[in-house]
């Protein structure tokens, strides 16, 4: 059975964030690498998170914990806001362990080093 990206780009997990994920191909904008973001918190696959941030940023973030953070959640949906070259705007929906839905509303920014976009740090909105 074929299943939808949990990026809610309405494609096939196979021929939409798969190939980011098994680096096969990497993302071409900021917006790709955020949705790949998304759905490896849905997946959950924190190798992906960490191996996507920003190398001189990767201190910050744990790779056990950023994995755990996508485990203990159910996440239901996500919303661009906004993108430009360099920054998206997004809303991801998720029900936390506890039940309780969720909304986290960030400002991500992104950079392109060696052809290869980076996570280097959100701002938290709402």
């Amino acid at each position: 059975m074929k299943n939808l990206c949990p990026c809610c780009s309405g494609k096939l997990y196979e021929e939409c964030c798969e190939p980011f994920h098994s680096k096969k191909e990497f993302p071409k904008t900021a917006e790709e690498l955020m949705r790949s973001r998304y759905a490896a918190f849905a997946i959950p696959n924190g190798e992906y998170l960490w191996q996507t941030t920003l190398p001189s940023k990767r201190k910050f973030h744990d790779k056990s914990e950023l994995e755990a953070w996508g485990k203990e959640n159910t996440w239901t949906k996500l919303e661009i806001i906004n993108s430009s070259e360099k920054e998206v705007e997004f809303k991801a929906y998720f029900t936390d362990k506890f039940g309780k839905e969720n909304i986290h509303h960030e400002l991500s920014t992104f950079k392109k080093v060696d052809k290869k976009w980076y996570y280097v740090s959100g701002k938290f909105l709402d």
